[in-house]
């Protein structure tokens, strides 16, 4: 690589060579029809329309795919001279339709300066654009920061942005992925990416992170999960399902659900994971199978359920989707739902119980209850605790997960309500002076030491340790507006507006209110931006939420009382 290399930070002029799959990739793109945006009524259930109804016929050309190669550094595209650019602030739209509140308009100003080109095209946004501090990797494109953005520009009719980050990943997914001696399985999502340019050269190059670059180089396992619920969100919002169809969108996802939903020694239906593989990404005790990576991995089978065609291969999926979400949601509604009662019932759990009419399934000592948690349960509410394995349940809430379960329905329409009772009565806990907790209560003392191995960056009330988080306020007012309590989300997003602006945007506030600006916090983060203009957009147009949101499914089997469990 040419040692005068920059980050690719303008729109750059469109190549005169390239490999066979990126050329054919954006003429793909250009050929794809663009039907309007599907109205939906606001009075107007959000129920999975049927995809016969969504536009699609198209017959796609081949992409071709290097598979000689196992360099995560790909593409490099040879430009024509330089032609005219056009700045990042006028594409791929400027004028937003919604501008309610003078923070929007600088939102929206913010958010357009992430964007990042490749070979003249939008394919994301980065990380942050704090200029005061080093990079390090947030001048990368992550595919679950970019969710916000997506959902964002979606909403505004600016669809193409998202259709090309759709296509760039998954053709990154295709590569040859190792970390030392070992290979990575093959439907790997990267955890992110970066465009560079070389200005003597002028050509750019794309390089993938699949873990080897992350700490404690752990595979992002959500990656693959947003994946999927983005290319969902982008068909069901424009109501184009080309991309969709296409073969290679179609062999992505049985990729990503193959690492999913293969056999192995596992008892239970959740998804077994190492601590760092998600939002979370430093040691933080969510190891074993923790709520966000359940529920995303059942909103990820739920999605793709309603995308994988009804082929040969894609009905051995869906046959193999619908018998998991059965198994899942009722291991999940069962085992991870905690309220006052299920409460009182772990304190008077018998131990040592050997039978399948045992109460106490995973062996938890009563003793190991932490005692904040008697105080933090109202007698009216409940959450997905954090994790549950043998001998171990983590009772701390995080937000993500409880969210995502409202979102997806893994949540019964009563826990839903629940969910949202439980954030009201403990409003100064969660959310605070800034919303919003990315998880509760910190972690401290000796048991901080223990967990976290000493991490600076994670101590108390700081970070993913307590830390309040600005871009959960796009989940928050997602699942506000589901659950039909809209005035929960204005209330915390003009919270949000008191402070976020004047602040530069950070990512995130530290203290047990979320007072104070994070000690390590980027500013301008692009996802703290996007976070906030995906809730003003939703709650000031609830038809919005239709895209991010999955009504119960009627067929699934009703959550079976713990007691009564051992008769199925």
């Amino acid at each position: 690589m040419s040692p005068n290399v920059s980050q690719n930070g303008s729109k750059k002029s469109l190549e005169t060579s390239g490999s066979i799959f990126e050329i054919e990739d954006f003429d793909v793109l250009r050929s794809l029809e663009r039907p309007r945006p599907v109205s939906v009524e606001r009075v107007r259930s959000f129920d999975e329309r049927s995809f016969s109804e969504l536009s699609s016929t198209l017959s796609p050309r081949g992409f071709g795919r290097n598979s000689d190669t196992s360099a995560h550094i790909i593409d490099h595209l040879e430009y024509a001279s330089s032609p005219s650019r056009r700045s990042g602030l006028n594409t791929p739209r400027s004028n937003c339709h919604f501008e309610s509140h003078p923070l929007v308009a600088d939102a929206w100003e913010a958010l357009r300066r992430s964007l990042v080109y490749f070979r003249g095209q939008p394919v994301g946004t980065i990380a942050a654009v704090d200029h005061s501090v080093e990079d390090l990797n947030y001048d990368q494109v992550f595919v679950r920061d970019f969710v916000p953005s997506a959902l964002a520009f979606l909403m505004n009719g600016e669809d193409e942005i998202v259709r090309n980050f759709l296509l760039k990943t998954l053709r990154l997914q295709s590569w040859e992925k190792r970390i030392d001696q070992f290979k990575l399985g093959e439907g790997v999502m990267p955890a992110s990416f970066k465009v560079l340019h070389d200005p003597k050269r002028n050509n750019d190059t794309l390089i993938a992170d699949f873990g080897e670059s992350a700490i404690g180089r752990v595979a992002p396992v959500d990656s693959g999960f947003w994946w999927i619920i983005l290319l969902r969100a982008y068909t069901k919002h424009t109501g184009d399902s080309s991309l969709a169809e296409l073969p290679e969108c179609q062999n992505g996802m049985r990729l990503i659900l193959s690492l999913c939903l293969s056999e192995g020694f596992d008892t239970f239906p959740t998804l077994l994971c190492a601590d760092g593989c998600s939002m979370i990404d430093r040691r933080m005790g969510v190891y074993g199978y923790p709520i966000e990576i359940q529920a995303l991995f059942f909103m990820a089978l739920r999605c793709a359920r309603l995308l994988l065609k009804q082929d040969g291969e894609g009905k051995e999926f869906v046959d193999l989707i619908g018998n998991r979400l059965h198994a899942l949601s009722f291991h999940m509604r069962s085992y991870f739902w905690l309220d006052l009662k299920q409460l009182n019932d772990i304190y008077r759990y018998k131990t040592e119980e050997y039978s399948h009419t045992a109460l106490n399934k995973f062996n938890v000592m009563p003793d190991s209850l932490p005692d904040w948690v008697f105080d933090f349960m109202p007698s009216r509410g409940g959450y997905f605790i954090g994790n549950v394995s043998p001998a171990r349940m983590d009772f701390r809430w995080f937000c993500l997960g409880n969210c995502v379960a409202i979102l997806s329905s893994l949540a019964t329409p009563e826990q839903s309500a629940a969910i949202m009772d439980l954030i009201e009565a403990r409003w100064e806990e969660l959310v605070g002076e800034m919303p919003l907790k990315i998880c509760y209560p910190a972690i401290e003392g000796h048991q901080w030491r223990i967990i976290t191995g000493c991490d600076p960056k994670n101590t108390r009330w700081s970070y993913h340790n307590g830390g309040s988080w600005p871009v959960l306020l796009w989940l928050l007012t997602a699942a506000c507006i589901k659950t039909g309590r809209p005035q929960i989300a204005r209330r915390a997003i003009e919270l949000a507006e008191s402070r976020l602006s004047k602040d530069h945007w950070p990512e995130y506030y530290d203290g047990k209110l979320g007072r104070y600006v994070g000690k390590q916090a980027r500013k301008f983060q692009t996802w703290s931006i996007a976070g906030y203009l995906a809730a003003k957009m939703m709650l000031d147009d609830p038809s919005h939420l239709g895209m991010i949101t999955l009504e119960e499914d009627k067929q699934m089997k009703p959550p079976i009382k713990r007691s009564a469990s051992w008769t199925i």
